[in-house]
């Protein structure tokens, strides 16, 4: 089934130095540009992370240092990007917890002005583990029929991820649901219908540090002050948000915590 969409939908796959959202860097980005008329682009680069790649990271997607030592830091590449992706939603594999958050993080260290949170995200994985409970080879074999060859290459990764969202919509069709029974509820081709499906969670930030609660108010999801207000927090222990933005927290974040303090110092004066 191909994609009904209203905005370009654009499938991204990270090859990276590691898993810290904060600490680790990007090294090979594949982004898939799927147009409302079913038209693609593509744009893939290696990128050169400004830090050593470590050993177990470049045995999982084969980029060492000596192959990104004369490519282009993020930072030089930032703006192409953050235009190639203006007016985008965004889905991927394993991206609403990986793949976004990083890419948000190194375009607030680029200093390139762009709010990732206004898009609609699409997790195939996340679909994947509540329909089916796999990995994304499995899931390529699954859905498609096919074996995924050179798996943990950026581009390969990327055009899988789209191939499974497709088969996903054909597999949990309306009709399908009702040939089977209706055992499952269908997908909907519809991006904000296939984010709120893919979506686990209420995050504020990326991170899932701040979240909001079954109100709608901000409340920190760690530490001490779990399931407190935000502004509450801020209000009766200033410190805190010196604290946080001190500390190794995702700078999304950091700007989120300054967001919600900025609003409540502007509400009440």
């Amino acid at each position: 089934m191909e994609l009904n969409l209203k905005n370009p939908l654009v499938f991204l796959d990270l090859e990276t130095t590691g898993i810290n959202i904060v600490t680790d860097r990007i090294v090979e980005i594949a982004f898939l540009k799927i147009l409302p008329d079913g038209k693609q682009e593509e744009k893939l680069m290696l990128i050169n992370p400004e830090m050593p790649i470590p050993a177990q990271s470049s045995a999982i997607h084969g980029i060492k240092d000596e192959d990104v030592k004369d490519a282009p830091t993020f930072k030089e590449v930032a703006k192409v990007l953050a235009k190639f992706v203006e007016g985008c939603d965004l889905a991927g594999f394993n991206s609403n917890r990986f793949d976004i958050p990083l890419l948000s993080e190194e375009f607030l260290r680029a200093e390139v002005d762009i709010d990732l949170k206004k898009r609609k995200f699409i997790d195939v994985q996340t679909i994947f583990h509540k329909m089916e409970k796999r990995t994304l080879g499995a899931a390529y074999e699954f859905y498609c029929n096919k074996e995924l060859e050179n798996a943990h290459s950026a581009m390969v990764d990327t055009v899988a991820t789209y191939e499974v969202l497709k088969s996903q919509l054909d597999r949990y069709s309306a009709e399908e649901a009702e040939a089977r029974g209706k055992k499952f509820s269908p997908l909907v081709n519809d991006v904000d219908k296939l984010s709120e499906f893919s979506s686990f969670d209420r995050n504020v930030d990326f991170a899932g540090r701040i979240v909001y609660n079954s109100d709608g108010v901000e409340v920190f999801n760690f530490g001490k002050h779990k399931g407190k207000p935000v502004e509450q927090v801020l209000k009766e222990e200033p410190g805190y948000y010196g604290w946080m933005l001190n500390g190794e927290f995702p700078l999304y974040t950091k700007k989120v915590l300054t967001a919600i303090r900025l609003r409540a110092f502007s509400n009440n004066g």
